[in-house]
């Protein structure tokens, strides 16, 4: 079939050509079907190697910065000049937390550890250790991170970019925030990069709903009940949040 506009009045439309997960414990394709098809919850600190980062740079990284790092160098591989979107819920909380208390205590604060607390801390060690000046975006919706930065991705191909990397990733608030949290938080990235609809295409269309309460009935991250969709070959997902009903689908021309 003919190429299709990633945004209409139905919703977007794209395809992925490539995609890549990384987690503590849990890292191959094989590691990552096998969770998809189970309700493990995700746990531990280990960290990637990030091999194809230079090591100066690699080190200024965190845990959760690392695990974006991974998964943007292993699915976009080479290909430079390609926008991106790296899209967290809580980004670099932990970080911001000590800053905080040690603004609290009266101690001075570091400037290398604030600027790697900024949402786009990942995705701007992932440009300067590539070279890469292409545009480079981060994103915070709440519950609906994930479908606002597809959108906002799907914008970017419906203006010409033939391919965007969109990277999602997040782990557990630290222990100050520990009452805030209204899913089982868990450490995760994955990367997807989108391309114009071909056969092969997934959809997401929304529509105005009522949240139900956030503190009932715990459920994993969005970013992880959207991975488990694309990992099982769902032929639909509908999630609510941030009074809206999110419709996933899955199609093949």
């Amino acid at each position: 079939m003919g190429q299709l506009l990633p945004v209409t009045f139905e919703g977007i439309y794209f395809s992925v050509a490539s995609s890549a997960a990384w987690a503590p414990h849990i890292e191959t394709p094989d590691e990552w079907l096998a969770w998809a098809f189970d309700d493990r919850l995700i746990a531990g600190w280990s960290t990637p190697s990030i091999r194809p980062m230079p090591s100066i740079l690699r080190r200024r990284a965190g845990f959760l910065g690392k695990m974006a790092l991974e998964v943007a160098y292993q699915c976009l591989g080479a290909r430079t000049d390609v926008p991106t979107v790296f899209s967290s819920r809580h980004g670099e909380a932990s970080r911001s937390a000590d800053l905080l208390l040690d603004l609290a205590r009266g101690l001075p604060l570091s400037p290398t550890s604030f600027s790697l607390s900024v949402h786009n801390a990942a995705g701007g060690l992932f440009s300067i250790a590539r070279g890469d000046r292409a545009p480079n975006m981060a994103l915070a919706a709440g519950t609906s991170s994930v479908e606002h930065a597809v959108i906002e991705a799907c914008g970017l191909i419906s203006e010409g970019a033939p391919a965007v990397l969109l990277v999602v990733y997040d782990c557990p608030l630290p222990a100050l925030y520990s009452e805030f949290e209204d899913c089982d938080e868990q450490p995760y990235a994955w990367a997807w990069l989108m391309e114009p609809a071909a056969e092969e295409m997934l959809s997401l269309r929304w529509e105005a709903g009522s949240d139900v309460s956030p503190f009932q009935d715990k459920r994993p991250p969005g970013g992880l009940e959207i991975l488990r969709f694309y990992l099982r070959k769902d032929s639909a997902l509908e999630r609510v949040c941030n009074k809206r009903r999110w419709l996933w689908s899955r199609h093949v021309e």
